[in-house]
């Protein structure tokens, strides 16, 4: 069946410039976004009930733009002053770039990996007699303690924000032929506001092992799947799908 219109289950990219906007112009797609999860911090008080002492890390480690945005939130909240010598460790280059919002790039000390936590296993080591703070949601991959376990270093997590389900009650009677899924919270999202969902001819596309694995536990069909060899993107799989379903 051919495919007119698509939910992508995240913000709208800020970019006009996206690959979603060349898919939907080659294509002639109705592409929507709407994000089926968000974030919510959690207060000084409940992050006080964890028992972290700010003080006691030099090192902060941090994987996505949330993480970053909690941390400096919760720290102002709590009116501790992040020491200028604190070193920073972003998975990857876009949490590096988006740091530059709280601190003065060329100032810190900051390590940056290509996409993965595992790219930093070395740094890691170079520091390996101090202490290490994870800022993070309630939902973490786990991936991340792994390697940090993996490597031996003394780490603590710190949960500043938890994963939360949107309102999507205003979609129920509006229909997609693709839903775009990018975590397993999103296929609980659906599920949450929709719970006699049924599949029928919509197409499913996942991304990530994990939102896989959710998709089949969900009794979900999973139409396209990313990344792969081929199609290391979303929009890549997608664009591939289309084009081999055109009729």
């Amino acid at each position: 069946m051919k495919v007119k219109t698509i939910l992508i289950s995240q913000p709208e990219p800020a970019s006009e410039k996206s690959p979603y906007s060349r898919l939907k112009e080659k294509h002639k797609l109705k592409i929507d976004f709407r994000p089926f999860i968000h974030v919510e911090g959690l207060s000084a008080k409940e992050v006080r009930l964890q028992k972290i002492n700010f003080s006691d890390f030099d090192n902060v480690i941090l994987t996505s733009r949330n993480a970053v945005d909690h941390f400096f939130r919760i720290t102002q909240e709590m009116r501790y002053k992040v020491p200028d010598s604190t070193k920073y460790f972003c998975q990857s280059e876009a949490v590096a770039y988006y740091l530059q919002k709280y601190v003065i790039y060329r100032k810190r000390k900051i390590y940056v990996g290509e996409k993965s936590i595992d790219d930093l296993e070395d740094v890691f080591k170079k520091f390996g007699d101090e202490k290490f703070l994870l800022p993070s949601s309630d939902v973490l991959k786990p991936s991340i303690p792994d390697c940090l376990n993996k490597i031996n270093i003394d780490w603590t997590r710190a949960q500043l924000y938890k994963t939360m389900v949107s309102d999507l009650s205003d979609l129920r009677d509006v229909y997609y032929d693709v839903l775009v899924f990018f975590s397993p919270s999103g296929i609980e999202s659906l599920f949450k506001n929709f719970p006699d969902f049924e599949q029928n001819n919509t197409r499913i596309a996942a991304y990530g092992n994990g939102t896989v694995l959710a998709a089949d536990k969900a009794k979900l069909r999973i139409d396209i799947k990313a990344p792969t060899p081929d199609t290391p993107s979303m929009t890549m799989a997608i664009e591939k799908y289309i084009s081999n379903n055109v009729k």
